[in-house]
């Protein structure tokens, strides 16, 4: 099924869906890469400030290529353009933001996560990485985790049941979005893991392909609904 699907429908996919995870005045924290999608399939009616990392409250749709402001952009390096009501501020600002609880959702992308809700997104070993950036600050100090991932990277399973790349964070991810499905990370009321579930299923796929594709079991959500595609 998989080669029906090109790279940009993959994108859409996945960013549409993690749109309709937010509710009017969160303020969402978007790491760099496929995350910064999801700004283009928040409806207008909807209020969701978007922050940026790197000191932007307002973050709106890709700026038009034909007229840059090269002065706005996110963290990534991005053109992007700002809502009504943004502000700008320095690095400070914008991890006083991150670590302090003030943020109601973070998107981010990971190499890495598994059944106990464990993330592993910033570096694999023998292998260089400019370092872990701002997301062991987002994970830890977001209300929610969201992770938004290709289900697999060239053949091999990302969903796993214990990550053996260094951890970003332990115990912090809440919804796991691939372009096959949306599994929730079910904590007990001491935040321990009792394992992942399937909530979302995209109709191109059976459960069957979701199994082969994912390195941990999983349950079933008796509400298993289909994902927009």
């Amino acid at each position: 099924m998989m080669e029906l699907l090109t790279k940009e429908k993959i994108r859409e996919i996945i960013a549409k869906r993690a749109a309709k995870e937010f509710k009017d005045g969160d303020i969402v924290t978007l790491g760099i890469g496929l995350p910064t999608e999801v700004t283009k399939y928040i409806p207008d009616s909807k209020k969701v400030m978007f922050q940026s990392e790197n000191g932007l409250l307002g973050v709106g749709k890709n700026q038009n290529p034909e007229n840059i402001d090269e002065r706005v952009i996110n963290a990534g390096g991005g053109y992007v353009e700002t809502v009504n009501g943004a502000c700008f501020y320095d690095s400070q600002m914008a991890f006083i933001l991150m670590r302090g609880g003030h943020i109601d959702a973070t998107v981010l992308g990971a190499l890495q996560v598994d059944s106990k809700g464990n993330l592993a997104n910033w570096s694999v070993p023998n292998k260089f990485t400019p370092g872990m950036g701002g997301a062991m600050d987002l994970v830890v100090g977001a209300k929610k985790v969201i992770v938004v991932m290709e289900h697999t990277s060239k053949g091999q399973i990302k969903i796993v049941e214990e990550c053996d790349l260094p951890l970003t964070a332990a115990a912090e991810v809440n919804l796991i979005i691939t372009e096959k499905c949306v599994f929730r990370v079910d904590f007990d009321e001491n935040k321990v893991s009792r394992g992942l579930i399937l909530e979302e299923i995209n109709p191109m796929f059976s459960i069957d392909d979701i199994k082969k594709s994912t390195g941990c079991d999983f349950k079933i959500s008796e509400n298993l609904a289909e994902m927009e595609v």
